[in-house]
């Protein structure tokens, strides 16, 4: 057997719609219209997809308990979307896992890629990761 990829992840929200409202301002990730059926059941997912059309997180309402580990989901973005992001932070006013509003200076450098952490209304914890580490380096600098 061999994966050909994941093909999405769970996510435990306290709210699916307003949840899903959240990850398309601040994402882009959008309904999937074909799977909208699922949520019919108040304990089923709400999919979303990313731009290919492909769905990426199913949004599980939950009581969102404080997470007992450190569960990570990253999403690739190419080097011109990762900068508009940046340009883009002062409106989103997201928080990083310490409670600070997330800035430029939070950008990681992990030497071959470049990220950005932060939290979702849930406290879940999310990545914003580029390869395109030249075209950031030479941007941020």
């Amino acid at each position: 057997m061999q994966v050909e990829q994941i093909d999405h992840v769970h996510v435990e929200v306290s709210d699916r719609e307003v949840a899903a409202d959240w990850y398309d301002r601040v994402l882009g990730l959008k309904r999937h219209v074909g799977l909208s059926r699922w949520a019919d059941d108040p304990m089923g997912p709400l999919i979303l997809q990313g731009g290919d059309g492909n769905p990426t997180l199913s949004l599980f309402a939950r009581s969102c308990e404080a997470l007992s580990r450190d569960n990570t989901v990253a999403f690739r973005v190419d080097g011109e979307s990762f900068l508009k992001f940046c340009g883009d932070l002062e409106v989103l006013q997201l928080t990083t896992k310490s409670g600070q509003i997330l800035s430029r200076t939070d950008v990681v450098d992990h030497q071959f890629s470049w990220s950005l952490y932060f939290l979702d209304p849930d406290q879940n914890r999310l990545e914003l990761t580029t390869y395109d580490y030249e075209a950031i380096r030479h941007s941020l600098s």
